[in-house]
């Protein structure tokens, strides 16, 4: 009988054998349902052979093999097992958690009544009834359906099968419409073209142009492009040129974004341009089902472009033609918490195994890029002057905070700023990247502070909802009415955070329409779609918001930026601290004056002579970066060094660094293997636990991987009942 290995979602970095008839090499990479001890779980099969090494008696049978979904190809396997290798996770795990949640149990995949069917290869149009529906007719809480009413209004028709990803709430309107006679479907409508007209695209400029041609002179040959753009330099109009040229061939095209919050703009513009096209989006505001239909999609064949957040990388894409990561600088795309993974690093592997040109952009690489690009390893595309006819970068001005205070954080030269700025209608940003009323709540009595009794944090006052809470661990507990130390009622809100500012703000400017943007104001679905649609409405003037803000957005009215609190990361004990928030205020800055208005950005800090805000205000991205990595080179850090951390926590931190002391005794004998001392974490106690962690580094990557595959082996035998341990290679955070 027929022995089946199969990848099972356990912490062993192995394979488990079962017996099963009829099982054949076509079965590889088919979902298994297996008995595992007392449970059932799911599984893949890897291997399908005859020989085994587990005796006959303890072998046990699969339960059932499923045939409801496409098994998964060879090329997405091999991906999984080289990030098992790489980032040294079990097997079973890695491919497990990187499918649907669908796929995760062992029952069959639930197959969905589709209403959709009978006009899913039609041609859909709004019939002369559509036509005269106002769009002020539909109640504004109804978003979805004005929403669909405009991707109607916009072309002469679209095809059924766009749909198909689309939520339930979607072609329950487009049946309803049906009904209702406001759409018709056309069987006998002849195709119309994957683009819109020619006349809507945008001209390239030479710049762009060049981009285009360069990467598409070697379209069916792996290559990494570094796609170094300024901010409204037109990098998205590069990748949408790109995408048709893959369309045209009939590939797929997988396009990366740090954020969920990057998803409803990029999607807008995908639609308008390929309104024909099936696109899917993959990330976590979707649910399971929506999940699953667009992977399946994927997997068939018939969705052409994927967005989607980092895990969209193991996607199986069967003619995969192109993969975009766009802000390729952000740390959003290694995952932090279990299989500790990078989806740009992972992106540039999956290139090379499909043959597939890869593009990163990025208006301020990661210093990794950067170095890649200047070394040969990438080649190098630059975008130096903005897209649109006339727009200019902004130019930066520092408010020297020493010599014009602030009140409720607010400086009087940024006030006045406001002021003109509402004067001439246009919109402005205050840029703080703390959300809540103020970072700590503090006794003038005793000094004592609200701190958080399972992270070594202090709880976050906000004032709104009369609560304090930890933004690392979800805690939450009502604002005391006294010092629980010495009984005084006179607590005090210290610092600004994002709500803080907004009363302050709405103080000033009574008659300003002003929004505030964090995670807390943006938790409700399609609550940030609706805001960036209220933002292009010039319905709001002035944006309080966090780094959300940030990153990919376009706002054409915006002139003014306002940064407060920037300063707080010049005394990080990071080494990347100082690219990161170079890369933050770059970002934010290139939000203002990307249309016909000149862009104002205003720094409030107490060292305005500081090297990062000199090379802000020149713009000069290059400068900074050559600098920064002659300090790596010389401190001997990445990318001139390869990194691994043993990270380790308990209850208490006396166990985690006597489990580290012993690592680095197992770890000593290896000669081309750096080892730093075990140190407590820079949060030492988080979500209750106290954590601690151990450096390696190497100058080989090779050499690092080896002594890791060793290391973790004799890990492995070191009694850990009380610890909780994981290898992270590639930090990005110590």
């Amino acid at each position: 009988m027929p022995i089946v290995r199969v990848a099972l979602n356990v912490p062993v970095n192995t394979l488990f054998d079962y017996y099963a008839e009829r099982a054949s090499q076509e079965n590889i990479g088919l979902r298994v349902s297996v008995p595992f001890g007392k449970r059932q779980l799911a599984g893949i099969i890897m291997e399908v052979t005859a020989d085994t090494k587990v005796s006959p008696e303890k072998l046990k049978a699969i339960r059932d093999i499923f045939t409801d979904s496409r098994p998964l190809p060879k090329e997405l396997l091999d991906l999984f097992a080289f990030c098992s290798q790489y980032y040294h996770h079990p097997i079973g795990m890695v491919i497990i958690n990187g499918l649907p949640a669908a796929l995760r149990t062992t029952k069959p995949i639930k197959q969905q009544k589709d209403r959709s069917a009978t006009w899913r290869d039609t041609q859909l149009s709004l019939t002369d009834v559509g036509k005269q529906i106002a769009l002020s007719s539909i109640p504004k809480r109804q978003r979805i359906a004005r929403s669909l009413l405009v991707r109607f209004q916009q072309v002469d028709s679209i095809p059924g099968e766009v749909f198909k990803e689309d939520s339930s709430r979607i072609k329950q309107l487009i049946q309803q419409w049906l009904e209702l006679g406001w759409i018709g479907a056309d069987t006998h409508h002849s195709e119309r073209d994957n683009t819109v007209t020619d006349s809507s695209i945008p001209t390239l400029t030479v710049e762009q142009n060049h981009a285009v041609n360069t990467i598409l002179s070697a379209q069916n040959h792996f290559h990494v492009s570094l796609l170094h753009g300024i901010t409204g330099s037109g990098k998205t109009e590069i990748y949408l040129r790109l995408i048709a040229a893959m369309l045209m061939h009939d590939k797929q095209v997988l396009v990366l974004v740090p954020e969920i919050n990057l998803t409803p703009q990029l999607e807008t513009i995908f639609h308008n341009r390929f309104p024909c096209t099936n696109l899917i989006s993959l990330h976590s505001g979707i649910n399971d089902t929506e999940r699953l239909q667009g992977w399946l999609q994927a997997q068939s064949g018939e969705a052409k472009i994927v967005l989607g957040t980092r895990l969209a990388i193991f996607t199986p894409l069967p003619n995969l033609g192109l993969i975009i990561v766009d802000e390729e600088h952000d740390h959003s795309f290694k995952q932090q918490d279990g299989l500790r993974y990078s989806a740009r690093d992972l992106a540039i592997f999956r290139g090379k195994q499909m043959s597939v040109p890869v593009i990163l952009g990025s208006a301020t690489p990661s210093l990794e890029s950067y170095h890649s690009a200047i070394t040969g390893r990438y080649r190098v595309i630059q975008l130096t002057a903005r897209a649109i006819k006339n727009a200019t970068l902004p130019t930066i001005q520092t408010i020297d905070t020493r010599t014009h205070k602030t009140f409720n954080g607010l400086s009087q030269p940024l006030l006045q700023a406001l002021r003109t700025n509402l004067s001439e209608q246009q919109q402005s940003i205050i840029f703080i990247n703390r959300r809540g009323y103020a970072p700590t709540l503090l006794c003038k009595s005793c000094t004592w502070a609200a701190t958080c009794a399972r992270c070594s944090s202090r709880l976050v006052v906000h004032l709104q909802d009369k609560d304090l809470r930890c933004h690392y661990c979800g805690h939450q507990e009502h604002l005391p009415i006294h010092c629980p130390e010495c009984g005084n009622q006179d607590l005090t809100p210290f610092g600004q955070g994002t709500q803080r500012v907004t009363e302050a703000l709405s103080t000033y400017f009574p008659n300003a329409r002003i929004l505030r943007i964090d995670r807390d104001s943006i938790r409700r679905k399609d609550a940030w779609r609706s805001i960036l649609q209220k933002i292009h409405k010039q319905e709001i003037d002035i944006l309080v918001g966090t780094q959300i803000l940030a990153k990919g957005h376009d706002f054409p009215n915006l002139s003014l930026i306002g940064i407060l609190n920037s300063d707080n990361s010049l005394y990080s004990t990071d080494f990347r601290a100082s690219e990161r928030l170079f890369a933050q205020l770059m970002q934010i800055s290139g939000r203002a004056g990307r249309s016909n208005n000149k862009g104002q950005v205003l720094i409030q800090t107490e060292f305005p002579d500081h090297p990062l805000y000199q090379a802000l205000q020149r713009q000069n991205f290059d400068a900074l970066a050559k600098s920064l990595l002659m300090e790596r080179k010389i401190a001997g850090f990445p990318p001139y060094t390869h990194q691994a951390i043993l990270r380790a926590e308990a209850h208490r931190i006396e166990t985690v660094i006597d489990f580290l002391s012993t690592a680095a005794k197992l770890a000593k004998d290896h000669e081309s293997i750096e080892l730093f001392d075990p140190v407590p974490a820079q949060m030492l106690r988080l979500k209750g636990m106290e954590r601690g962690h151990l450096l390696v580094q190497s100058s080989s990557r090779r050499q690092l991987q080896i002594f890791l595959l060793q290391w973790q082996k004799q890990l492995s035998m070191v009694p850990a009942q009380k610890i909780r341990w994981i290898l992270d290679v590639d930090p990005v955070e110590l």
